[in-house]
């Protein structure tokens, strides 16, 4: 008699392997190597993304360039109006003597446009050399724009130089000072027509208006000079 074994039908399964789609496994190290620095960098850029987004929410607007140099900033309706039409304000309140017309005054100025200072006494030129000296610029309060008296020449420890070798200063000063005490500062809003016309000046373009402060130095009486 033949075994049950024997008589049973064969059980073997023959399995037929498929290929697969999916990528072959890689180890461990193969995927630290290829997919850790990838993942890190999207990390820290999403962070550093968030982080901007903070400080752009939290953080104050920009202040002025003006007031980021340390200059004051006046408000238009804060000007005053000169006879002649031109806009002024005091930054300081002199206590000296009061410059009229006809006096002779020293004063330092500063035409400023677009927050960059343009013309200044305080650059003034040696003669001889290359350096650049604060020097006070001397006029007639009223007097016509470049007739003023031109002063002899001073020797000093900067140098051999011209009393009037400051850059030429525009037609509004040699009003707008009057009325001002010594010690006294005064900013003004200087037309086209008044400052450097079709010409400019320097970084002052044609035909631009700008600020510009005034600071009383010394007046000489009428009579005196």
């Amino acid at each position: 008699m033949a075994s049950s074994s024997a008589l049973a039908p064969s059980r073997i399964v023959h399995r037929h392997s498929r290929p697969s789609s999916a990528p072959p496994h890689r180890s461990r190290e193969t995927c630290t190597a290829c997919c850790l620095p990838g993942s890190v960098f999207r990390r820290r850029a999403a962070a550093q993304f968030l982080f901007a987004g903070f400080l752009t929410a939290v953080s104050p607007p920009p202040p002025s360039l003006a007031a980021r140099r340390g200059r004051k900033v006046v408000p238009p309706e804060d000007y005053v109006s000169a006879p002649d039409g031109l806009k002024y304000y005091d930054l300081i309140e002199g206590k000296g003597p009061t410059a009229e017309k006809g006096s002779t005054v020293q004063v330092h100025f500063d035409c400023v446009y677009r927050g960059i200072t343009a013309v200044s006494s305080r650059e003034s030129k040696l003669l001889a050399g290359n350096r650049s000296i604060a020097q006070p610029y001397e006029f007639i309060v009223g007097s016509l724009p470049g007739k003023e008296r031109k002063r002899d020449f001073a020797d000093n420890a900067n140098g051999l130089y011209s009393a009037q070798a400051a850059p030429k200063p525009p037609a509004a000063m040699y009003t707008i000072t009057e009325g001002m005490k010594v010690g006294g500062k005064r900013r003004v809003i200087v037309p086209p027509e008044l400052g450097y016309g079709k010409r400019g000046m320097g970084e002052i373009p044609p035909d631009s208006a700008f600020e510009m402060d005034i600071e009383l130095l010394q007046v000489i009486p009428p009579a005196e000079s």
